[in-house]
């Protein structure tokens, strides 16, 4: 029992790991505006065309970069979601019929 547990863990920071190195972008005016988020929701850079920083006044820039970060951290979340989902089933599928109460 307590290497299921062991080895689960273990899988949950390979796929930490791998989340870190994958990554995701959300664009705003039509790419004007881009952040780059890693598999695990964390910012890693935002890109602002500079002829667009130049003409935008401050309200517009500050809409448009809260659009381009929610639609990183989005397509982070839902990167996420579906590495976890894979490992939770590997998970139970290690588990034999105990996976069966669960409806899987």
């Amino acid at each position: 029992m307590f290497d299921k547990i062991f080895e689960a863990q273990q899988k949950a920071e390979e796929v930490k790991k791998r989340l870190d190195g994958i990554m995701v972008s959300g664009t705003a005016e039509n790419g004007k505006i881009t952040v780059t988020a890693n598999g695990n929701r964390i910012i890693q850079s935002i890109n602002i065309d500079e002829d667009f920083f130049k003409t935008a006044d401050r309200e517009e820039l500050e809409e448009l970069l809260a659009v381009a970060v929610n639609k990183a951290v989005e397509q982070a979340e839902n990167l996420n979601q579906a590495e976890m989902a894979a490992l939770s089933q590997s998970m139970l599928g290690g588990l034999g019929d105990l996976g069966k109460l669960f409806g899987q």
